[in-house]
Parts: structure tokens; sequence; C-alpha cells
């Protein structure tokens, strides 16, 4: 497929830097272009649809729609479809980057990953972006990159500063909210290529998870808290794969959240219990309540997991 998910990514943004409807500054950092998408500004649905967006690379489209507020607390629910799960939710989406510099931390995410092109899953699944000579990527943090955070970032993607653009969101902004609700497939893809299952057979996936409310500036550790829960306890995807029934049936019961014994607690006190490390929190946690795996093949649909939605209105206050 000759297409690039950084160049995609970088047609998704370039309105935004004179759109003044969506909330969006511009800063210029090392000669980098960083858009600020909640850090010193509120931001935007506006901002956060298309944030999601590029941060799959273009590869799918995302959506804001109606929840039932009675079951799950919240009006609205993050909806994400895409026909290249692979390349799109594993490829750009999946935040397997820690950015770190003397100065600076922030989870690192978008097609800006293909060209760094330094993790295992990305060299196992032969994914890269060889038609880009610049990046973009997105920064999950409530500050703005430094200098040297932008200078690591560009040198691990082989570019010049100039050539780089990020976008940066806490998760207790709106668009940031947006960006990690739309995770709901990235969930469930990166849980399936853990339990070994063939990725390259998932041909194309939907997914929706209750938008939670803001957890108030300044206050991440609720907001990483409360879109979590979003995904874990609320968040139901659907994929429809071309493979034998036998390879869905071997690993149906290990894909949803359920899966892990820290299921059932709120994230935010799970978070603390290790020490607010995600790296340390049971990795089988990572993935969406409930997932559904249409076979092309053989016409049969398999479904694991449930939602908890007495957790989610605790975690959201509702």
């Amino acid at each position: 497929m000759d297409f690039s998910p950084n160049q995609a990514a970088a047609a998704i943004w370039h309105g935004l830097r004179s759109d003044p409807l969506a909330r969006v500054q511009l800063h210029r950092v090392a000669e980098a272009t960083v858009l600020d998408f909640g850090v010193e500004t509120h931001g935007s649905i506006r901002a956060g649809l298309q944030l999601a967006q590029a941060c799959m690379g273009g590869l799918g489209r995302v959506s804001v729609v109606p929840c039932d507020r009675a079951a799950y607390g919240v009006a609205n629910a993050v909806f994400v479809e895409t026909d290249f799960p692979r390349l799109g939710c594993l490829g750009c989406q999946y935040a397997g980057w820690p950015v770190q510099s003397d100065d600076y931390f922030a989870m690192g995410s978008g097609p800006m990953r293909l060209l760094r092109g330094k993790e295992k899953m990305l060299i196992e699944q032969g994914l890269r972006d060889q038609g880009s000579d610049s990046a973009c990527g997105i920064l999950e943090s409530d500050k703005l990159p430094s200098a040297s955070a932008i200078e690591t970032i560009a040198g691990d993607c082989g570019i010049a500063p100039k050539s780089l653009t990020v976008g940066v969101a806490p998760s207790t902004s709106i668009a940031g909210s947006i960006q990690i609700v739309a995770r709901s497939v990235e969930t469930a893809m990166h849980k399936l290529d853990d339990l070994e299952f063939d990725v390259r057979t998932v041909i194309s996936a939907t997914g929706s998870a209750p938008l939670p409310p803001p957890a108030g500036h300044g206050n991440t550790i609720a907001g990483i808290g409360r879109t979590n829960d979003a995904m874990l306890y609320g968040a139901t995807v659907s994929l429809w794969v071309d493979c034998p029934d036998e390879s869905i049936e071997s690993i149906l019961d290990k894909i949803p959240s359920s899966a892990s014994a820290d299921h059932g607690r709120p994230f935010a006190e799970i978070f603390a219990q290790y020490n607010h490390d995600f790296y340390a929190v049971d990795p089988s946690l990572f993935s969406p309540a409930v997932v559904s795996i249409e076979n092309l093949r053989s016409g049969r649909t398999f479904t694991s997991g449930r939602t908890v939605t007495e957790i989610l209105r605790e975690s959201f206050g509702t």
C-alpha cells in the first residue's frame, strides 16, 4: 500500500494551525511545530476528533456518539472504525514510546513511531513508514515538550526538528480524553498480539467506549483513572477476521479485561497499588470490557467479556 501515515496525519492537522474554532494553540519549540490541544487551552471536541484520527495515521474515523446515561452515567461515547487495524492501531495509535529526555517525560504515540521503528512489536510485524521525511506524533502530557525532548524525538525518527509536528494533550482535557478513549480497538489488537493471535487476519474493526467527564485541571491521576476505566469496564469492540475458528476459540476468554486478576476495581486504585507505574500493572488488564469476533471464513460470531457499569459510575462520579 503506497500510503504514508505520517503524511496523512500532517494533512489532518494542517488546517488546525489557523482554525480559531478548534481552540488549538500553535507553538514553536526547537524549530518543531507543537500543537497544544489542552495544556494551555481548553481545546475542543473538534480538535479531539482530529487528534485521535491523526494518532491513527488517517487510517480510522472517530466520532462522538450518544451513550446510555442511565447505564454508564455519561451522555457520550467515542466510536472508532478502521479497515486497517494492524497499521492504524498497532503501528500508529499504540502508546509504545516512552519519550524521555533530561527534563521531560510523556507517553508517545502516533505515526512517528513508524519512523523510529525501535519497538519490538513494530519490528516483528514489519510495520514502517517509508514514504515520509517528516513525522507526526502525540504526547500525553500536561506540559509542552522541552527543546531536549523535541531533539530526542527528531533524532530517534531520523529527521530534523523542523520536520516534526507533535500534538500535546493531558488526559484531563477534552481532546486528550477523546483520543485516549478512541483506543478501544487498539487495546483489543494489542491484546491479540500478546496472545500470539495472527493480527494480520483482522480485516476491519469498530469500537465504542463511554467518554468520561473531565477529572479537573491538573488532576492527572484521576484523568488517567477515568479514561482507563472507560476502556476496561465500558468499551465494546467488534473485529472482523479471516481465520480458522479454532484460532479464536483458543484465546477468546483471555482477550477482555476481565481475564486479569486486577479486574474489578477502579483503575486509579489499581494504579496506586503499583506506585503509578504503567509497566508494573498486569498487562492482561489493558483491553476492552467486551470483544466480539466475527469470522468471515465460517460465518460464526464469538463474544467474551462484560461491562461493569457500577465501577464506571463510581469512577466518573455520576
